[in-house]
Order: structure tokens, then sequence, then C-alpha cells
């Protein structure tokens, strides 16, 4: 570099200090910088004199260092100083004192217009009065009839008694709370926490476009005297949100605090609720767009599969700067400046973005009403073009869609010129920069989709329920990652508003159409009834019952489950399972059957011709109109029970199959549907009862729960007979299970058994690091070290070898896989009545007769439901949700739990402890950590909420021994 700067000042240094790559425009440059380590890029920094400008920019190295930043973070003056002190360079290598070298020959106006917004001040941008209409003093029913999921409003005196209008200020935080760690919001997935005192000293010398934000959503745990600080106002007090627990319902509320330039970049709030935000300090400039009118500058990305909705958007800044003054007048954005004490109201599904004047401090909180209750059931129901719409208007559709609407638009035909967007990627049409010379172009562009949006959209339910994919059913579709809770959250607090808001059914009825598809499984219902002799359901009975993965019905004194989970086929081997186990536990007459509930009818009920026709099914042989469904192969056993638990597992290993290859498998739009009817059992769920029980309640349900495993482990099974093995082999193929080739004619039924189990193990471990990038954040350390730990032959964690010969001489067991919370029905086994004190009170406790004065002294399990997941395999399988979800990861329990199980998981293990791994396959609880690492389900993410002190950990043997070492030290028995 030192000979460059010889060179004559008037040539253009970036010609030759980049080579080839001056081709290439500063901002894609600076972008493949920003894909480097810290250590990269500061050796890039020594290749020339343009590569040390470049990459010596703060924001390159404040998009590196928050890349790689997770747990606590402190600022060191400049963001390069703090990526290389959490990179642990020494201090000679630092060059803390060294002033920064300078050339000329060099301009760029990319990087001048960034250091532009990072210097910028903000005392311009304060606008008097704005277009946002300031009201004081307004009832609940005026704000519902005049702004509710309407408009904005700004309004005055909410806040005028809260202690929050003169305790929320920098110092008196930082005095109370200098030590708390509180989130920092940033454009990055990982989880960053700054101590008080720590961002109070970034926010006094930072110079980011962007700086961090404090956007925390349990601030209400790190310093829960802050609650008491503020109160939710009158007019947002209904919020259908607040029915579930804390734990269960979608994050709400969040402090947010920032310094100048900071803010929220253009967004719509998550399950189209709707939300107040108020301000205790400082000064906030707000911009709002109606529903489905796309801001200037963002592009919105939908998923087609699961629906999730992505946007792309330049920050708050950046977007005033550059965006804002481009607009022609009828394009401007709703906007006002938000003063101290005021509280501003954003309707359900409005863009909204909002920066930072000055230092500020707000409180904010969405919430659910009786308002927009449809519209969030809307955003939860699966599918995606409704999402789009909801969001980005018509842009979201194609031409070839409701052309009835679009026909309709009082716009014209050369408005509708939109075909360069394509279903996954709707756009308002952006302005890529400021120096682009077709800027002009692109604005006009902008204004015809405005023009779009005003033709046609309306942000009514009815309009934006046109738009739902009629074929996407809620219990077998992509859910997506995106909502605000999940699918079991979501059937959860539909039941328990039926339950708890009786009169409110009306409303949510809608909601449950919209989102369950409730009236067409109502319908159902019904046919089932009638054919089987039963009532039909009542008013009170018409709703989903539970959180499982059925819809599931309580009518009179009966459970009528409806397999759809999956899809046609799927849902035909989900009851086969089931009938072939209830017959397999009343023939072996095994114990378990007292506790579980009686199968009083199961068939099949289709639609054929607009008509239900209904039908009777034991499970055994295969009723013609599944054999017209192209289901049932050659190889099928008409006689015994065709969708019994092998077959099951053959389905299962080419989902494996499936997942592995990335391919997404869609449900049948079959019109057929399996169903069962159980005797209904007394009591309550565990679910509902895990607060109120005592210690002694708890452990006889670890007691309880151990020995019928016991009994669910020990029950003979359907052996694999010759033809069914030729079938296994045919269709698995047996090849390069473990790198071998696995010749299964011969071997005993063990063996073909635990080869079904390795196969599908094994092609599950082939994505396992991908799927753990997904969901709830793991570790990425630990996934860097998941090859390492999870052997890659999978047989070795049975002591089985590549023929499924030894070890193999125990067979795999029956499983439940599923006994959760809710799956787990208990019953009182005494009273205290404050009245009569009548021995008749346990008898009508049982009944559920008694008054609220009566209070259960103790309560007994009585039963285990919905085995619809039955499987073969592993016994160890079965601890996974009873320890991490039943035993909420308390040892002592599981230990409770073993002393009644009795039984031996596996046999001793030691062939290939010196081979491979020392004593590692000899620990019962390396054996489940594999298991939980290869699950399904997230497994991983609920360990990491149990011990949150894990997401630190540096080898997954630390979080092995934390979760389940209690596992060594169960010997069996024999």
């Amino acid at each position: 570099m030192e000979s460059e700067a010889h060179i004559h000042t008037q040539r253009d240094r970036r010609t030759y200090a980049l080579g080839d790559l001056r081709v290439l425009p500063d901002e894609t440059i600076c972008s493949i910088l920003e894909r480097l380590t810290p250590r990269d890029a500061a050796r890039v920094a020594c290749v020339s004199s343009v590569m040390y400008i470049l990459s010596n920019e703060e924001p390159l190295w404040m998009t590196l260092c928050l890349r790689g930043a997770s747990g606590f973070l402190q600022y060191k003056g400049s963001w390069k100083k703090t990526a290389l002190h959490n990179e642990n360079i020494p201090d000679e290598y630092k060059e803390w004192n060294r002033p920064p070298l300078h050339f000329d020959g060099f301009n760029s106006l990319f990087l001048y217009r960034r250091l532009y917004r990072c210097h910028t001040t903000l005392d311009t941008f304060y606008t008097v009065g704005g277009n946002v209409e300031r009201i004081k003093d307004i009832s609940l029913k005026d704000f519902y009839s005049e702004y509710d999921m309407k408009k904005p409003v700004m309004l005055n005196g909410l806040a005028d008694t809260w202690p929050a209008r003169h305790k929320w200020t920098t110092d008196q935080l930082l005095l109370e709370y200098g030590d708390v760690a509180f989130k920092i919001s940033q454009r990055s997935s990982k989880k960053v926490s700054m101590k008080f005192k720590d961002y109070v000293s970034y926010m006094e010398v930072q110079h980011d476009e962007d700086p961090l934000y404090i956007f925390d959503e349990k601030f209400g745990e790190h310093a829960p005297s802050l609650l008491k600080d503020y109160c939710v106002p009158h007019l947002f007090q209904e919020d259908f949100f607040d029915i579930l627990d804390t734990d269960k319902r979608p994050s709400y509320r969040w402090l947010i605090i920032g310094p100048q330039r900071s803010g929220a970049s253009w967004h719509v709030d998550p399950a189209l609720t709707s939300a107040w935000n108020t301000l205790l300090s400082g000064r906030k400039r707000w911009a709002l767009y109606p529903p489905g009118k796309v801001p200037l500058g963002v592009t919105v990305h939908v998923n087609e599969e699961d629906g999730d909705v992505n946007i792309e958007t330049p920050s708050s800044l950046q977007w005033w700067l550059d965006f804002y003054p481009l607009l022609a007048d009828e394009d401007k954005p709703i906007e006002c400046t938000q003063l101290p004490g005021e509280t501003i109201y954003v309707p359900s599904g409005w863009w909204h973005c909002i920066l930072n004047l000055e230092t500020t401090i707000a409180v904010t909180q969405n919430f659910v009403n009786s308002n927009n209750f449809e519209f969030v059931c809307l955003d939860m129901a699966p599918g995606y073009r409704h999402k789009g719409v909801c969001r980005v208007g018509l842009l979201a559709l194609e031409e070839d869609v409701h052309e009835n609407v679009i026909q309709n638009m009082s716009c014209n035909e050369e408005n509708l010129s939109y075909s360069d967007l394509s279903r996954k990627e709707k756009r308002s049409k952006t302005l890529k920069d400021a120096d682009d010379l077709c800027f002009e172009r692109e604005i006009s562009g902008a204004s015809r989709s405005y023009n779009l949006w005003k033709g046609g959209f309306s942000y009514d339910i009815n309009f934006l329920s046109m738009f739902l994919d009629k074929d996407r059913d809620h219990y077998s579709s992509e859910w997506s990652s995106g909502n605000s809770i999940g699918q079991r959250e979501l059937r959860e607090w539909l039941s328990k508003l039926w339950i708890q808001k009786p009169d409110m059914r009306d409303l949510i009825w809608k909601g449950a159409c919209i989102a369950l598809n409730a009236d067409k499984w109502l319908e159902c219902l019904t046919k089932i009834c009638a054919f089987n002799n039963l009532s039909p359901p009542t008013d009170d009975e018409r709703l989903p019952v539970g959180t499982g993965s059925n819809p599931v019905y309580l009518v009179g004194n009966n459970v009528v489950k409806i397999f759809v989970e999956g899809g046609l086929e799927a849902s035909l081997y989900g009851l086969g399972t089931e009938l072939e186990f209830y017959t397999l536990l009343l023939e072996a007459d095994s114990p378990l059957k007292k506790h579980i509930p009686s199968v009083v009818a199961s068939g099949v009920v289709y639609l054929e011709d607009g008509s239900y026709t209904n039908l009777s099914w034991d499970g055994k042989g295969v009723p013609n109109v599944i054999l017209k469904s192209n289901i049932v192969t050659d190889k099928c056993d008409v006689h015994g029970f065709p969708f019994g638990v092998w077959g099951k597992k053959l389905l299962e290993n080419r989902n494996a199959s499936i997942s592995v290859d990335g391919s997404v498998r869609l449900a049948d739009n079959s019109n057929i549907w399996p169903y069962m009817i159980t005797k209904r059992c007394e009591g309550n769920m565990f679910a509902d009862l895990r607060d109120r029980l005592s210690w002694e309640d708890t452990t006889n349900l670890a007691s309880f729960l151990g020995e019928q495993m016991r009994h669910l482990h020990l029950l003979p099974h359907p052996p694999l007979n010759n033809s069914f093995i030729s079938d296994i082999e045919r269709e698995l193929s047996w090849s390069d299970v473990n790198g071998c080739v696995a010749n299964v004619n011969g071997k005993s039924n063990n063996a073909a058994e635990w080869g079904i189990f390795i196969r599908i193990l094994t092609k599950k471990r082939k994505d396992v690091s991908s799927r753990l990038t997904k969901g709830d954040p793991i570790p990425s350390k630990l996934i860097e070290k998941i090859d390492e730990y999870i052997p890659s032959d999978l047989s070795k964690l049975l002591n089985i070898n590549e023929n499924f010969s030894s070890g193999a001489s125990k067979p795999c067991s029956w499983i439940h896989t599923d006994i959760m919370d809710d799956n787990i029905y208990m019953e009182p086994s005494s009273v205290c009545s404050t009245s009569s004190g009548n021995t008749e009170d346990a008898a009508q406790a049982d009944n559920g007769l008694l008054s609220n004065h009566v209070e259960m002294k103790s309560w007994r399990p009585s039963y285990i439901l919905d085995f619809s997941d039955l499987s073969m395999g592993d016994p160890i399988f079965d601890l996974i949700p009873i320890y991490l979800d039943v035993f909420r990861g308390d040892s002592n329990l599981l230990r409770q739990f073993l002393e009644s199980y009795k039984l031996p998981f596996s046999c001793n293990i030691s062939k290939y402890e010196s081979a491979e791994g020392g004593q590692k396959f000899s620990r019962l609880s390396y054996v489940a950590m594999c298991y939980c690492i290869l699950h399904d389900d997230n497994v991983l993410g609920a360990i990491f909420s149990i011990w949150e002190e894990l997401r630190s950990s540096e080898s997954w043997e630390e979080v092995e021994m934390t979760v389940w070492g209690e596992m060594n030290n169960y010997k069996g028995f024999l």
C-alpha cells in the first residue's frame, strides 16, 4: 500500500487497487465483505488501499460483530474494536493507537451516503401536527365506533397517572436497573443482551445508521417492578390472548429504548394484531400506510408452501432520507410526531415505520379484541395467498387468479401491469438507489402499484376470506414458522375461549371456521353421530377440544376422533394401528387396558356426490372405498390389519426419505376420513391440574406412568411373517443402512424390526444439521459438533451389527411416543368440603357435580389417551415426552418413574467402546440424547427452554449429562 501512495492523485485508485473486482459496484463488494469472518475481514484490509477503506467501515464491522455475538454484549468504542475483542485478538495486533490511513483518488457515492446517514442529526425531522388525529377523553364505545380497526389515532391523557411518566428517564432507569440485561433488537437471529449501563454508554458515543435498540418482550421478567409503573389503558383492556398461560401466549408487550436514528423499519404487526404504544420520554416520528399498501422500498416475500411472509426493508432513517422525498403527495404516508405522554393506536394490518428523533423510552402492547379476532384467526389459517393479500393487497395475486375481482376494479388495464411479480416474491416497485438513472420510471411504477391497491382491495374479513385456500387443512397442512403461536396453542386458545367466553360464541365460531375449518368438521361429526345412533352434538359440543393433531369432540358420554393428520394414507395407518393395538391389548388381558378408554365404534365416513356415506370398519380388511383410492398395494394383507403398525413403519420410512430429499409432501385432498368413538373419561387433564397438585400426587403420577409404560413395553406385538419381510426388503432395499448391504432374508423377526428402526433413524441423521437451523435457535457451536457426537453407524446405539443380529435378541416394543401433559387424565381421590363433609363428595367429584366451594385435596392418575401415534421402536423414545413435557425436566420424578418401570432399556453395551467413543455407548444418557437430536419434533427447543444455561454449552456431552445424567444410575431389573 505504501507504493500506491506515490501514484499521481488524479488517477482513479479504484481501478488498480481492486483488480478484476473493479467491475463490481461498491455495494456488492461491501455485501461480499459482510460474509467474511472478522479475522478474514481484517486480513483483506491489507490487500490494497481501496480494500483498506472498504474493510474498515464501521457498518461492516457492526454486521460482523453482531452476527457472531451471543449472550451479553459490551461496546468497546467502535464496532471493529468490539468485534476483535470478542475474537480474543491479542492487544499487539489491534493497533488501537495507530491513526487510520488516508488515501486520495477514490470516491464512492454509496459509502458517502452511508457515512452521511451515520452522522446526520434529526432536528429538522420534527413535524408539527401531522395528519393523524389527536383526541383526549374518549369513551370505549366511541373509540370502537370511530377508530378501532378503522384508522390510527393519537390519544392524550391515558398515561397521566402512571408512575412511569416521571420515573422512566434514562438517568432514573440507570440508577435502578443499571445491572439488568435487556434484549437488543438487531438484524440477526442471535439473542443478544446488554446491561442497561453498557447500553447507555453505547448510546452516548455511537454513530450508527441503525443503532442498537432495546426491544425486550421479557422486560417484566428481567425487571418485574417496571410492570408496576404503568397499566393497560381502559380502551385496550380486552385481550383474547390473556386467556392463555404466560408461557403459551405469544409475545405481546415490549420495553422500547433507543437513541436518535434508531427505530423500527416498515412492518405489519404479527398475527394481524392491533397495538398501542405510549411514549414516556423523547420524540418519535411515525409513518403509516393502510393494509395492502406496501411502502415504496419494501419487498415482500410470500412462501407459497407455509404462507410465511418476510420483508426486505431499508432502515427507518434510510427510508426517510432516500425514499420519502421521492413520493408524490398522494402516495405519502399518514404521519405524525409523537410526544411524551401520548399513546398512538395502530389498527390491525397497518404498515408502520418509526424513527426516534432523540433518545426515547416507550412501552407497547399488542392485543386481540372482538374487532380484530377474525383477522388474527385468518392469519393463522393454512395456505399462503390470503396472508399475502392481507399485507400486500392485490399485488399478491397472479393475473389469472380471481379475475372477477380484478375486472371489477376501478383502475384501467394499464394499471394492472405487474406480470413481473412472481407468486413467491411480491413487491412494491422499489427505488434501487438515489443515483439510479431510472429512478423516475421506478417511482412511476410504484404509483401504478398504488393504483392497484386503490382499485379493489378491501380490508374486510369477508373479502379477505375469499383468498383462503380451501384445499388446505389446518390439521394436515404446513404450519407457518412466522405464526405467533403453534398449532397446538391455537387449538388450545380457541377451546379455552369457547369454554370461558360463552357469550361470545358466535364470534369465536366464525374465527374457528376460518382457522380450523370447524364448520366442515362439525358437518362430518354430525353424520358420524347419526350413523352410530349417538345424539347429535349440542351447541356446547360443536368445537373440537384439546390440542391434538386431529379433530376430537366430546359428545355426551363419548369421544369422537376424526383422523386427518398427514392426509388419508397416514390417517388410515393411525386408526389401523390403534385398532390393532387395542385388539392385542384385550387378547393379552394386559393391566394397561383399565387405563385406556374403551373403543365403542370405528369406521370411515366419506363425501361422494355431495352427500356423506358412513361405514363401520374394525381395522381388518380393506373397505371398497379405500380400495378405490389407489393407496392399497398388491402386497396388502386384506385379512389381518392391513394398516397396522408395520405398514405404518414403512410409511414413516418413506416420509423420512422425503424429508432428506428436501421436498414437501402435501396432504391428500381426500374426502375420506377414518374415525373412532371411545368412552369419555371422567376427570381432568393433567395439563389443567399441574399447578394444583401436591408433590405426593405428582410423584404418584410418575410411579403410575412407570408402571403403565412397563405394561405397554411388555405387550406382545404382531410378528413379521416371511412374506412381509420380503415386502420390507423390497420397500427399503436394505442397502447403505450403514455403508453395507444388509440381507434380511433368513434373519430373525427381531433383526428385521430393528432394521426398520435403524433405517429410519439413519435417514433422519442425514439432514439433522439443516433441520436444527430451523425453529428454536440451537447454539451454532453445538450444531457444528453434531457429526462428531452422533455415531455414523446408528446400529451401535443398540449394540447391533451391520446384519442386525448381535444384541438384537430383545425385540422392538410398542411405544406411545406422545405421552404429554394433555394426554394424561386424573380424577379426585379425596375432597375437602367447607359445607357438608359428606363421604359422598368423592363420588360427586368424580362426576363433576360438586360446586366451586369444594376443594380437591388429592388426585390420582386414571387414564392415558391418544394412541394414534403408536409405533414400534426403542422404549427410551417414550421417556422423551414424559421427562421433558410431563416432568418438566425434574430428575426426581424421572427417578420415581424408573423405580416403577423396572425393565432394562438395553442389553449391556461394551462391543464398540474401545473402537469408538470410549464409554459413551454404555451410557443410557448418550442413547437418549442422540434420540433427542434425531427426533421429529422440536425436542431440543424444549431442552434449551427448560435448562436455559445450556444455551452457552460448549459440547453435547455437557447437554447430555445435564439432561439425561440420571439415566446412568439406572441398572434395570432383569
